[in-house]
């Protein structure tokens, strides 16, 4: 890629076009910095674009792995009673909070 090829992807008055409708501060060096990296960011997406992907599964992680769980059983070693005894309000072993929904 040449620096050519970047800048005309993205230029620094387009860059100081979009600062003034967002109301934001760029002076032409940063603006001008800012639109070679997008350029290449546009770029890079196009490579990746251009990549053939027929036939390859798609991931949902990148390692193949799962989280293990643990089973959802009771466990009868939990103690309700100690669990709530700091609890401010309790009744029939559930704990009391003030109403946030009317």
């Amino acid at each position: 890629m040449t620096e050519a090829t970047n800048t005309s992807r993205i230029s620094t008055d387009d860059i100081l076009n979009v600062a003034k409708l967002s109301r934001l501060a760029v002076n032409e060096d940063t603006a001008s910095n800012y639109a070679q990296d997008i350029s290449k960011i546009l770029d890079m997406m196009d490579t990746i674009s251009a990549i053939d992907t027929d036939g390859v599964k798609p991931l949902a992680n990148i390692h193949e792995a799962s989280q293990s769980l643990r089973a959802d059983v009771a466990n009868p070693d939990i103690d309700r009673t100690l669990n709530q005894s700091n609890a401010p309000e309790k009744q029939d072993g559930l704990f009391l909070v003030p109403q946030v929904i009317e």
